[in-house]
């Protein structure tokens, strides 16, 4: 296999990567692309190497969902199976921008860690992290202002894009905060306001990620420090401190 852009398979012994390797199929996609919906089999698990997986959850309120989760070239998504669930517990959308991810067939990839665990267990791990990422999720969602949670967001898109000009809407911030578009449109004032970002059309430019992590406060950084301590760490420490573009 070439070299991947995914860095948990980067992250892996050479020894438990050969094992996957042979297996992994890399494939294109693009932004909005669907690549999973809630109740439907999970066929496949996949390492993306650029782009965002959002976890989307559905509600009561029709076809509305709401984000509860990203995932970036640091992890993969697939994560259930692991657990001993066969079906997509949510819908995951692709993201930010287009690219490619190297996916593997769920059946193969079961078989394979149950024949090796020490794999397993490192692909829990990053499930792990996901785990904490999402919890803080509700918990934000539950107690802190919309300005401080949009701050979340966008440095969690942030971290998982090479460039500062970001692709998002009013519409995916509706989907990641539960607001109505007034409310965003006012969060987006306010982090203006601070000199942490500028809004365009579609697009938000972190101009000050110092300025954007203060105002995010203790929504972000948690599940950043366990995924540098559970994976980084265990690899070596070889990957940027901060950012996993």
């Amino acid at each position: 296999m070439d070299e991947t852009g995914n860095l948990l398979l980067r992250s892996l012994p050479k020894d438990q990567l050969e094992l996957l390797a042979p297996h992994l199929e890399r494939v294109t996609f693009s932004v909005d692309d669907v690549m999973a919906e809630a109740g439907q089999p999970i066929r496949f698990i996949a390492f993306p190497e650029a782009g965002i997986a959002a976890i989307l959850s559905p509600t009561d309120e029709g076809p509305r969902k709401l984000a509860v989760g990203l995932v970036g070239r640091e992890g993969y998504f697939g994560w259930p199976l692991l657990m001993g669930d066969d079906r997509w517990p949510h819908d995951v959308v692709m993201r930010a921008e287009g690219g490619t991810m190297l996916r593997i067939d769920a059946d193969v990839f079961r078989g394979i860690l149950a024949e090796h665990g020490d794999l397993g267990l490192r692909m829990l791990r990053f499930a792990n992290v996901l785990m904490i990422q999402m919890g803080r999720t509700i918990v934000s969602s539950l107690v802190h202002p919309v300005e401080r949670r949009m701050a979340r967001w966008i440095l969690l898109y942030h971290d998982r894009l090479s460039a500062d000009e970001i692709c998002l809407t009013h519409e995916e911030f509706r989907l990641m905060l539960g607001v109505r578009r007034s409310s965003v449109t006012e969060a987006l004032h306010r982090l203006e306001a601070h000199h942490a970002v500028r809004a365009l059309r579609g697009r938000v430019i972190v101009r000050d990620r110092d300025k954007l992590t203060e105002l995010a406060g203790d929504t972000y950084g948690t599940a950043e420090q366990e995924y540098r301590r559970l994976i980084l760490d265990e690899a070596g420490g070889a990957e940027p401190e901060r950012r996993f573009a």
